[in-house]
């Protein structure tokens, strides 16, 4: 299922969500001009398992990748993907997040992901790079805020392309069943192979749930002072 918008219109400029698709693009086109040494520069800025929980490294070469490799990307599907998500659906939560708060719970949300990610890939030797578990995060609060929003959605279904509106939790919670189920029946691959860091995904939703109300707060409490 493809999301082509939703029915909510931002009521401020969203500059952080604007922010984040051009710096992601940024950081993608530097990391291509790595040719000769896209492997070490994955390897070193991404998440690798097996990295983090080595002794032979210093514990900031272990700490910065939950952070990096928010910003890094496999391929031009995989960064356009990430960036029309945040395209449809963070610009509503940064409207009720506020846009210091929304970049905030977004770093947070790719960490909270990371640290799924990490647990459940304990032996891998491979890099898990991507925007995907923060914006998962997004996902989450976009569903507690917004449950009863349109998704208007394309279904391709073998050579017929339909598009339909969809109530967002209807959406979201199809997507995160669909994340859960792929999550158990391809550990195994995504640890050793590589693929679709679904638990990253799983980690990244719970998280943005969990986080929401902190900052509704935290956003809240600011709007009170000024």
């Amino acid at each position: 299922m493809i999301p082509l918008r939703d029915n909510i219109l931002h009521k401020r400029m969203p500059i952080i969500s604007v922010g984040l698709i051009i710096l992601n693009f940024m950081v993608f086109i530097y990391e291509k001009m790595q040719v000769d040494y896209l492997r070490e520069f994955l390897f070193k800025w991404g998440l690798v398992p097996l990295k983090i929980l080595s002794s032979d490294f210093t514990l900031f070469e272990k700490i910065i990748p939950f952070i990096t490799s928010i910003f890094l990307h496999g391929s031009w599907f995989h960064l356009i993907s990430n960036c029309w998500f945040i395209w449809i659906f963070a610009d509503n939560v940064e409207d009720r997040l506020g846009h210091f708060n929304f970049l905030m719970f977004f770093i947070l949300c790719g960490i909270g992901a990371n640290i799924s990610h990490l647990i459940m890939n304990l032996n891998s030797p491979l890099p898990a790079v991507g925007a995907s578990g923060a914006i998962s995060g997004v996902l989450g609060a976009y569903f507690i805020l917004f449950p009863f929003s349109r998704i208007l959605t394309l279904i391709p279904f073998f050579i017929f392309w339909e598009i339909v509106e969809i109530p967002a939790f209807i959406y979201l919670g199809m997507w995160f069943l669909l994340q859960f189920l792929n999550g158990i029946a391809f550990s195994h691959q995504t640890m050793f192979y590589g693929g679709v860091a679904w638990w990253a995904h799983i980690g990244g939703f719970l998280t943005g749930i969990f986080l929401l109300n902190f900052f509704l707060k935290s956003n809240k409490k600011r709007r009170q002072r000024l």
